[in-house]
């Protein structure tokens, strides 16, 4: 009888066993006889009686969600616009989220707060701000928002990014040509910059060269004069040379022998 009763257990008993595997990036949560376990099942094996129980896994990995929308702007413009929500769930407030929102409806809750939300910030910038540099405050203000309103909901929204802004064709035209411009405007900036940087360069060298003149006028006098052509005397008394030497005594004159 125990010999049975051993082989029972042996046989019977591990079938009522099952076991499920949680990866990186993924939270387990048990929910046992229609009851949510709030403990946290973090990566790793997990053992479970699959006729009472189940392992819901959820991840909590950054997601991505792509939304196509018409922005409005300030001035009363549609502006076409992708936008990528960068969210994750908050690992804590998963067994919150199964038992109120639902397995697989998070990007419907996201979605609508997003659309809200950029309704919000958008309608208080004009539609050119969106292709500008002004394009950076509105994502961070949208992506505040979003944040206000999921955080209590389990969400935490890391990112919200504009891409591929369409704006409205007459609108486009304008922006394009404004930004020419600017863009002509600060060449001829640069151009006007350089020359006037050229001029006072020049004015700083004519000013040397005049100071330079001015020194040496007031530094000449008669005395030092005749002090140097004593001196050029010399240099040509001590050349080795031929030379016939015609002088009133203030300048040297030379006159070639060779009569070359």
């Amino acid at each position: 009888m125990k010999t049975i009763k051993l082989i029972f257990a042996i046989l019977i008993i591990p079938g009522l066993m099952s076991c499920s595997v949680v990866r990186q990036g993924e939270i387990g949560v048990k929910r046992k006889v229609g009851k949510l376990d709030q403990e946290i099942i973090t990566p790793g094996a997990v053992g479970y009686n699959p006729f009472e129980s189940r392992i819901i896994k959820m991840p909590v990995r950054t997601m991505n969600m792509e939304i196509t929308t018409n922005l409005p702007s300030k001035e009363g413009l549609n502006v076409r616009a992708v936008i990528s929500i960068l969210y994750r769930i908050v690992p804590e407030k998963a067994p919150m989220i199964i038992e109120q929102i639902g397995i697989g409806n998070e990007q419907g809750v996201i979605s609508s707060v997003f659309r809200s939300s950029a309704a919000d910030v958008c309608s208080r910038f004009f539609a050119k701000d969106m292709h500008s540099a002004q394009r950076a405050n509105i994502e961070k203000e949208i992506t505040d928002r979003m944040s206000e309103l999921l955080a209590h909901r389990g969400f935490e929204v890391e990112a919200v990014l504009m891409k591929n802004i369409s704006l409205p064709a007459g609108l486009a035209r304008a922006v394009e040509e404004k930004l020419e411009a600017e863009q002509m405007a600060q060449r001829m900036e640069f151009l006007l910059d350089r020359e006037q940087l050229e001029a006072q360069r020049k004015i700083i060298e004519a000013e040397g060269i005049r100071d330079a003149q001015k020194i040496i006028s007031e530094g000449l006098n008669q005395n030092i004069i005749q002090w140097q052509s004593i001196e050029a005397f010399k240099a040509l008394s001590n050349s080795p040379n031929t030379k016939v030497i015609l002088t009133d005594g203030q300048s040297p004159m030379l006159l070639d022998p060779s009569g070359e």
